[in-house]
């Protein structure tokens, strides 16, 4: 049981790769306090991984009063906060000409600054057993594509706090801080808005090489299974790490011969 007696905190817990981090999590040993915005959905998750094992708190994570009251609900349903996921995230397409000021202020709101938020509300908790955060990113944050900017602009954002915070926090308390940068999952969500922009309901079961050489896009359970390390004790002192979780480089690639000289 790799995370045997660990408290663990995670946002957007309710659908997608927050319920599969949860699930496992629990798998392992852990006691989860799951957040999200469907107060069923919540309900559900808690039951099928029973009520001794999980909670469920269900506010917007950019409510001002959140950061607070997670922990709190955290610290009394279960004693002591061991790790902070922060997964939750708003993701929506624009680009230089649809981005403008309220979208890109929204996607800070989620992607960046609850997380921080959250993790300073934590903290004092955290560093009483040099604990961890885990911040989800996504491979957009090096760079993203043309229809992403607002939300790879706040996922680069996010990436350079974990290098900040891992450094100077691990420093002076002794909490880690690293993040995974998973590429093109298919979670209930992700099936939904593609359909929504048109493509055909099994878009995923033929996706083109040059997006998934493994002829498939990752599954919310391959990702789950990657934050295990860095939420164990396994982890040692590793901190102010990112780590991408894609087929290919993110830097420089071997394109297909069939794109040779067609770009």
């Amino acid at each position: 049981m790799r995370l045997s007696s660990k408290i663990i905190l995670i946002t957007g817990g309710y659908t997608g790769i927050g319920r599969a981090i949860a699930r496992r999590c629990v798998a392992e040993g852990a006691k989860v306090m799951v957040n999200g915005l469907e107060e069923d959905r919540g309900k559900s998750l808690v039951e099928e991984l029973g009520a001794e094992n999980a909670s469920a708190f269900t506010i917007d994570i950019t409510n001002p009063q959140a950061p607070q009251k997670l922990v709190a609900e955290t610290l009394r349903t279960y004693g002591k906060l061991d790790a902070v996921v922060n997964n939750a995230a708003f993701i929506g397409s624009s680009n230089i000409n649809t981005t403008d000021i309220p979208l890109l202020e929204r996607m800070f709101a989620v992607n960046t600054i609850a997380p921080l938020s959250i993790i300073q509300a934590a903290l004092p908790h955290l560093s009483k057993v040099h604990g961890c955060v885990l911040n989800i990113g996504s491979i957009n944050a090096w760079g993203g594509e043309p229809n992403l900017l607002g939300y790879s602009i706040s996922k680069g954002a996010l990436m350079t706090m974990t290098r900040n915070l891992g450094d100077s926090l691990f420093r002076e308390y002794g909490v880690r801080v690293n993040q995974i940068n998973p590429g093109w999952v298919l979670t209930e969500k992700e099936i939904l808005n593609k359909e929504q922009q048109g493509m055909k309901s099994d878009w995923y079961k033929d996706i083109p090489s040059i997006f998934a050489p493994a002829g498939r896009i990752f599954t919310p359970e391959e990702i789950a299974t990657a934050c295990l390390y860095w939420l164990s004790d396994e982890c040692g002192p590793v901190s102010a790490q990112v780590m991408d979780l894609e087929q290919f480089p993110v830097i420089g690639r071997n394109l297909p011969k069939s794109w040779e000289g067609s770009h």
